[in-house]
């Protein structure tokens, strides 16, 4: 708790008084104007061009998994500006902030602020600046909202019936950076936490999610299958690797069409398939690679303890050998992400108090993964997407894509339902225990 007391300590010293927007108790007519009442300070023009400025700068400049040293400090430098403390280095990279009283029911909103490895082919005047680095999946508008939201709770802060804490997070393209911020601590006393993540698939002015398993649990595997090379006029005289890794990628793919529940979804693919120079050369070994995916931990470990099984046998029946790594450049399993049902509906009235409940979707499950299950392993969360799609341009790249782009008309969205969803927390639910007694794991 010693981190929450200097927290608390620091906000006493520099707590400057707004006018109050409620009452100690709310009628549930009051609660529900909250939503509203916080997008329509959103999309004030002066805060949504803040917001975009925030997410271009992002943009120009995007880091790597853990190593998003100018964007944290940019986060630091707003939040200074903002006065909110926070606390830096969390997971390398990672600021942790805190809104409010300092004193429970603590609630998080999450935002993760890692680029890919790839080169931007959108030309416009904010492209990417770093060669073979781009924001291809929108964290750097999912930093830009958060901030939004962190100015709109900052400006609200005496309504907090509780403490918002704001968790800026590195790494989450498959480094885990969730794991590493779970480890170091911060979160320990959280009794929610909530995420978001921009979808090209939703009409702006939209969400969709679902209760229990929203996202799969993943994993990668690399294998190397070596043989004995040699010409390839006398493969007679060789161990032949790409024969046996072949016949390792056709048996991969038997895993989920003869082994798996048809009702229990699951994927094996492989990606990567590196052996040989030239035409004429059985080559000595082959490397391959590729991802696995399942809606439940029993079927996960059950896939990854097949797929070693399966390559070292095929390997061998081909007379090479076979190590399997489900390691490769540190790369790490990710647990599935599943809802919390109270959450969840906690999301829905929020949302649908903001937009409609026309606005609000059903989802189904998708094969995508998210670090965020890091988060909702440990602690009651609820992940949901904001759509971003404006039906009457061009429709957008999907994300992980050269040509993806972000419609910037998102952001106050974003940063309005950040902000709607953790206040109302905080002033419907007064302890863990309203959900704490469920199973936080929802998995198919």
């Amino acid at each position: 708790m010693g981190f929450w007391k200097i927290f608390t300590s620091i906000f006493v010293l520099n707590l400057f008084w707004s006018k109050p927007i409620s009452s100690n108790s709310l009628s549930s007519g009051e609660l529900s104007e909250i939503p509203t009442s916080f997008l329509n300070y959103a999309k004030q023009p002066e805060l949504v061009k803040w917001m975009v400025d925030v997410r271009r700068r992002i943009h120009e400049n995007p880091e790597l998994a853990f190593e998003e040293f100018e964007t944290s400090k940019l986060i630091r430098n707003e939040l200074d500006k903002l006065g909110i403390a926070y606390k830096h280095p969390i997971a390398v990279t990672g600021v942790v902030g805190m809104i409010g009283t300092g004193e429970p029911p603590f609630v998080a909103i999450r935002a993760d602020m890692d680029a890919l490895a790839m080169q931007e082919s959108v030309e416009w005047d904010h492209k990417s600046k770093i060669p073979g680095k781009m924001h291809a999946c929108g964290h750097d508008a999912h930093v830009s909202m958060l901030l939004g939201a962190a100015k709109i709770l900052q400006d609200h802060r005496h309504e907090l019936k509780g403490t918002v804490v704001l968790v800026f997070q590195p790494a989450e393209e498959g480094a885990g950076g969730a794991k590493k911020i779970v480890e170091d601590g911060v979160l320990d006393n959280i009794d929610a936490i909530f995420g978001l993540h921009v979808s090209i698939h939703l009409p702006i002015g939209s969400v969709a999610s679902r209760p229990g398993a929203l996202l799969a649990g993943s994993g990668f595997f690399e294998a190397v299958i070596s043989g004995k090379g040699g010409h390839a006029a006398i493969p007679q005289h060789t161990i032949d690797p790409i024969v046996a890794a072949s016949n390792v990628i056709v048996s991969l793919q038997q895993l989920v069409s003869r082994e798996a529940d048809p009702l229990d979804s699951q994927v094996v693919t492989v990606g990567k398939f590196q052996g040989g120079g030239a035409f004429n050369v059985i080559p000595d070994s082959v490397t391959i690679g590729g991802t696995f995916r399942a809606f439940s931990t029993e079927s996960f470990k059950q896939l990854k303890k097949r797929i070693e099984e399966v390559i070292k046998a095929q390997a061998a029946v081909q007379r090479c050998n076979a190590t399997v790594d489900f390691s490769p450049d540190n790369k790490i399993d990710f647990p599935v992400t599943a809802n919390n049902k109270v959450l969840h509906k906690h999301f829905e009235n929020v949302a649908g108090d903001m937009l409609g409940t026309d606005k609000v979707r059903d989802m189904q499950p998708l094969m995508g993964s998210e670090d965020f299950s890091f988060y909702s392993e440990v602690m009651p969360g609820c992940f949901f997407f904001v759509g971003m799609q404006n039906e009457t341009r061009e429709k957008l790249a999907s994300g992980h894509s050269p040509y993806f782009t972000i419609n910037e008309d998102v952001l106050p969205y974003g940063a309005a339902l950040h902000a709607s969803v953790a206040t109302r927390y905080l002033l419907e639910f007064k302890s863990k225990s309203h959900i704490s007694g469920r199973k936080l794991r929802d998995e198919l």
